[in-house]
C-alpha cells in the first residue's frame, strides 16, 4: 500500500472544517512519526500554506484533543479493529485517532459526518483501499460511543 503526498494542498473547494481536519491529519502524522510535542506540531502545521483558509481553532482543538487523549482513544479503538493499530498506516492510524475523539468529544456533529469525513481523508491521503477500513471502524466505534443516535438513524 503506497500513500499519497501528506503534504498535498488542500482541495480548494473544501470547507475551512475539513480543511482543518487536513491540516489536523498532517499534524497527527508528524507527531505519530516524529514523536515530537503536540506545540511544536502545531507551530508547524500553523505556518503550512493554504492554513489561513482553515478553522484555525477547530484545527487546534482536535489536534491537542486527539494526541491528548491518544492513549485513551487507541484502548477504544482495539476492539473495532482487526490487527494492532501499529500495523496499520500511519494515515489511517491518524485519521481513527481524529475520528475517534470527534465521535467520543464532538456530540453535536452528527456521527455520519464524522464517518464521512474520516473516509474523505482517507480517499485523499491514505492508500487505495484504506477508506473502506477506516469506515467499517469508526461505524463500529459509533454504535459503540452514541449508541442512541446510531439507533435512531436506524429506524429512518
Amino acid at each position: 500500500m503506497t500513500e499519497k503526498n501528506i503534504h498535498a494542498n488542500p482541495n480548494k473547494n473544501r470547507t475551512p472544517r475539513h480543511r482543518a481536519r487536513e491540516f489536523a491529519l498532517q499534524g497527527l502524522y508528524q507527531w505519530l512519526l516524529n514523536n515530537e510535542p503536540a506545540s511544536t506540531v502545531v507551530n508547524n502545521i500553523r505556518g503550512a500554506h493554504g492554513f489561513d483558509k482553515a478553522d484555525g481553532e477547530y484545527f487546534t482543538e482536535l489536534l491537542n484533543g486527539a494526541i491528548a487523549q491518544s492513549v485513551e482513544l487507541r484502548e477504544v479503538l482495539a476492539p473495532t479493529l482487526d490487527r494492532p493499530l501499529g500495523e496499520l498506516s500511519p494515515i489511517e492510524h491518524a485519521v481513527l485517532l481524529l475520528g475517534a475523539w470527534e465521535l467520543k468529544n464532538k456530540i453535536e456533529i452528527p456521527y455520519r459526518v464524522v464517518i464521512n469525513e474520516a473516509v474523505e481523508l482517507t480517499k485523499s491521503f491514505g492508500g487505495s483501499e484504506g477508506h473502506k477500513y477506516v469506515n467499517g471502524v469508526l461505524d463500529r466505534l459509533a454504535g459503540k460511543l452514541r449508541p442512541d443516535e446510531v439507533a435512531a438513524d436506524g429506524r429512518r
